[in-house]
């Protein structure tokens, strides 16, 4: 009987192309997905989550900024998007006026610090992550960065935990 490699030894060992392919569609910046990919192979599960630590420490502003460019605005998942509606599932069945709320403190948001509002909103309510938003919007942007970049880390985790799950 031969022994089908599993989804940690499949990401280790996929060429470079293919690993990058995969990599950027858990997260979107070039600069993440390198960092990952130089830290192979994993040893195991816990190896490639701690590469996913240390790769987000180490981003730049601009990292930051190419890992947020592929999350969908909360309150309005990627239409299609299989990850943006299962991630943002919280807010199915959220009343209008709550969701007008989230649109608006979105762009209040967004105006402040010219970017997306991030947060992961795995197992979040439309209003626990309005809470968020309207909690973290008075930060100052090297604070709310930072926060940023703990929420991409935790987004990728669920990421990379699903993946190597599915397979």
């Amino acid at each position: 009987m031969t022994k089908h490699p599993d989804a940690l030894d499949a990401l280790a060992t996929a060429d470079a192309a293919e690993l990058q392919e995969t990599l950027l569609e858990i997260c979107s910046s070039p600069g993440w997905a390198a960092a990952v990919a130089a830290s192979r192979p994993w040893s195991d599960r816990d190896a490639l989550l701690a590469a996913n630590a240390a790769a987000m420490a180490s981003l730049t502003v601009q990292d930051l900024a190419d890992a947020m460019a592929g999350h969908a605005r909360i309150g309005t998942p990627k239409t299609g998007d299989a990850t943006s509606e299962r991630e943002q599932a919280g807010i199915q069945g959220a009343d209008t006026a709550l969701l007008d709320e989230l649109h608006e403190a979105n762009a209040a948001y967004e105006a402040k610090f010219g970017h997306v509002f991030l947060i992961c909103a795995t197992g979040r309510t439309a209003a626990t992550m309005l809470a968020s938003l309207r909690e973290r919007y008075p930060h100052d942007a090297a604070t709310e960065a930072e926060i940023v970049r703990g929420e991409l880390r935790k987004i990728n985790d669920i990421r990379i935990n699903r993946l190597l799950d599915e397979a």
